[in-house]
């Protein structure tokens, strides 16, 4: 309120200085004593008005006590200036009509134009209701380019990401449901057998041959859960982003060679081919061995269990731009095209394979996309072609 009473009085005096050198030191000592008291009241009108804007109530109610505040005390100050300067009785009336006048058509034009922002507010206000209410297709339409239609378009876009951001949380909630019944699918199975091995040993209704049978049995489950929790382990610590890997230069070239040389007894075993092909110069990336080799291991695995006898599997490099892509490709029977979308997702294995009859729990594609997306790279499925086998693709920052 201080800097609204200072410069009521510094306006008063700057008009009576106008005034006084115009017209005389008495015109400036009259403006002054009309104004600044004027002044002074109209300033305390227009805090008591800000301190009860509650009981005013509405924006509109406020803009029309502000311009009654506005005109009165005009018409206050054509009145005391008119009856202390002594003017004629027709100059006094003709300055009221004309302040009247102009009064009327400036509180017109206040509301014409007040209606129009009140109704940009109603709009952002209906948009806000309707989002309270759970709608996420708001579109707010205001009729200006003002900051009231800059405020609309940020809820449009405060929905939007809120709508965004609901779906993804809506989809983990989603995932994290068909992760728990994997899980819990992937561990009733062998813990049931497990179960029904153990009491047949515990009643020791077995012969010496059938128990050692049995004890085998009980080994390989016990292996295959603790692969799993393995693979559990790995895929939630990857996910997390709890890695501490060296990354290194490492030759594309030898490390694919080591890696088929390990796997070709398993796919010499399944009358199986593994190539190599090699494009271009030496290819260096930027990863770690050990990690990108375990990538291998999985799709040359998943490649060689997948594809019939006679079939060969073709792993690729080659360099792209500043990216090393790998390729590892098969003649077996492909992904059909509904899987195509989710085959890097956990315990996703294919319509077709829903009953994990093959030994696998679906958590090595997962594994392979988060190790290269550590690596700050990509995995995707070639080719598009259904029958032509499965071309899955990754690539790698070149070093």
């Amino acid at each position: 309120m201080r800097r609204g009473l200072l410069l009521a009085l510094a306006a008063a005096a700057v008009a009576a200085g106008v005034a006084g050198v115009v017209y005389g030191h008495k015109a400036g000592r009259e403006t002054v004593a009309i104004l600044a008291p004027l002044g002074l009241v109209t300033v305390a009108a227009t805090y008591a008005l800000i301190r009860n804007r509650e009981r005013v109530g509405s924006l509109r109610r406020q803009v029309l006590v502000s311009g009654a505040v506005i005109v009165g005390q005009l018409l206050i100050a054509v009145a005391l200036f008119d009856w202390l300067m002594l003017v004629s009785h027709m100059d006094v009336l003709f300055t009221v009509v004309a302040v009247v006048y102009s009064s009327l058509l400036g509180l017109w034009a206040a509301g014409a134009l007040g209606r129009r922002v009140m109704g940009d507010v109603d709009a952002v206000r209906a948009g806000l209701t309707a989002v309270g209410d759970g709608s996420r297709e708001v579109h707010i339409f205001t009729s200006g380019r003002d900051e009231l239609a800059q405020l609309g378009r940020d809820v449009e876009s405060m929905v939007a990401r809120l709508n965004e951001e609901e779906k993804m949380r809506w989809a983990a909630d989603g995932a994290r449901r068909h992760l728990l019944a994997a899980v819990s699918h992937d561990l009733r199975t062998p813990l049931a057998s497990i179960q029904v091995l153990a009491e047949a040993i515990e009643d020791d209704i077995v012969d010496e041959r059938t128990l050692r049978e049995y004890v085998s049995r009980l080994a390989i489950h016990v292996r295959a859960l603790s692969a799993l929790i393995d693979d559990l382990f790995e895929l939630s610590r990857l996910e997390a982003g709890d890695i501490s890997w060296t990354m290194e230069q490492v030759a594309i070239g030898e490390l694919l060679e080591e890696t088929v040389d390990a796997m070709r007894p398993h796919a010499d075993a399944s009358g199986l081919a593994v190539l190599i092909d090699i494009d271009g110069s030496p290819a260096y990336a930027r990863a770690n061995p050990e990690q990108i080799q375990r990538v291998l291991f999985n799709l040359i695995q998943n490649a060689i269990r997948h594809t019939p006898a006679d079939g060969s599997i073709t792993v690729r490099a080659e360099p792209c731009d500043a990216e090393v892509e790998i390729e590892v490709a098969d003649t077996g029977e492909g992904i059909d095209s509904v899987d195509r979308e989710r085959v890097f997702d956990a315990f996703v294995q294919g319509s077709d394979r829903s009953a994990r009859t093959n030994g696998s729990a679906g958590l090595g594609l997962s594994i392979a996309r988060a190790i290269v997306e550590a690596h700050g790279g990509r995995i995707w499925l070639a080719g598009e072609d259904a029958g032509a086998g499965t071309r899955v693709r990754f690539s790698l920052p070149r070093a």
